[in-house]
């Protein structure tokens, strides 16, 4: 069942797979409230990798765990394809989690059962889901061949390395032809070496699976070498890093990285720290609309009289 009535403004974010609009969750912490996203924008198109940064309470994990159906936001609008996240019934999570979306957590044990082989534990989901054993074959020892682990099918997780355990992690996500692939620190628990090899099946899921990832990481080498960067600070999007290759005349290529703030569909923009530092922005600031810009200036104190 797809919930199609999302409530979403459809002139935002057309054509994207993943909508987030104006996205808030609070927590009640004893007799404090928590605001862990505070009006987030966000927009994710098919086909496409993107990574979420962002410092220890900034927001990221509580945003992964909304788009992955396991919590809801307390206000704004959030749709992963034609699921509306905020009104979706019990069972209707069930098959969204089954079906629309895969997972995969930092702690390899949790993707796994210890007692199954790598292939018993990727064709798992697909008998939940119906799947006929032919087809459940057919799928499992494809996935296992694009992830480089075709030769340890018949392994069970403790006679795999951690980066192995991961891929076999990621085939079971991609198990049910989800639409979307979400990984929380996938290389968190690994060394440099393992950690890529771990990237590059996630690359292979995204280009020969044409599955959209998105990971949430502290890690610069993952974050540097997706299409995209999303940082979140303060429970809202602040800034994206866009990455491009340029082919010079010479035929050398480079990848080209250029970071834009973000402003949000309320007006806000967050100035990074440097800027307002350097400029002594603080409190009010004065805005003036040029004929291509906009300017932004400290009130002077006779203005602001402090």
């Amino acid at each position: 069942m797809t919930i199609a009535n999302t409530g979403i403004d459809p002139s935002y974010g057309e054509g994207a797979l993943i909508v987030c609009d104006n996205v808030v969750r609070t927590y009640q912490s004893e007799q404090i409230e928590v605001q862990a996203l505070q009006g987030l924008d966000l927009l994710v198109y098919p086909g496409e990798t993107i990574a979420i940064v962002g410092a220890s309470g900034s927001g990221k994990s509580t945003l992964l765990n909304i788009l992955s159906g396991l919590d809801v936001p307390t206000a704004g609008q959030a749709r992963v394809g034609e699921w509306d996240l905020l009104r979706m019934s019990a069972a209707d999570r069930l098959v969204y989690r089954r079906d629309v979306v895969g997972f995969i957590w930092q702690q390899t044990a949790r993707n796994l059962f210890p007692y199954l082989s790598a292939a018993e534990n990727v064709a798992l989901p697909m008998s939940f889901a119906g799947v006929a054993a032919g087809e459940r074959q057919r799928r499992t020892a494809e996935l296992l061949d694009v992830l480089g682990m075709g030769e340890k099918a018949n392994r069970r997780p403790g006679q795999l390395s951690g980066g192995e355990q991961q891929r076999v992690a990621i085939a079971v996500a991609l198990a049910n032809h989800p639409q979307v692939l979400f990984a929380d620190e996938p290389t968190g628990e690994l060394d440099v070496a393992t950690g890529e090899e771990v990237l590059a099946a996630l690359r292979s899921a995204n280009t020969h699976l044409e599955t959209a990832v998105v990971i949430v990481t502290h890690d610069r080498a993952v974050s540097d070498q997706v299409q995209r960067t999303v940082a979140i600070r303060d429970g809202r999007t602040a800034s994206e890093v866009v990455r491009h290759t340029h082919v010079d005349e010479q035929g050398v290529s480079a990848v080209i990285a250029r970071e834009y703030a973000v402003l949000d569909r309320a007006g806000r923009l967050q100035l990074p720290a440097g800027y307002r530092q350097s400029l002594g922005l603080r409190g009010r600031v004065r805005l003036e609309l040029e004929e291509d810009h906009v300017g932004v200036w400290p009130t002077e104190r006779k203005e602001g009289g402090a």
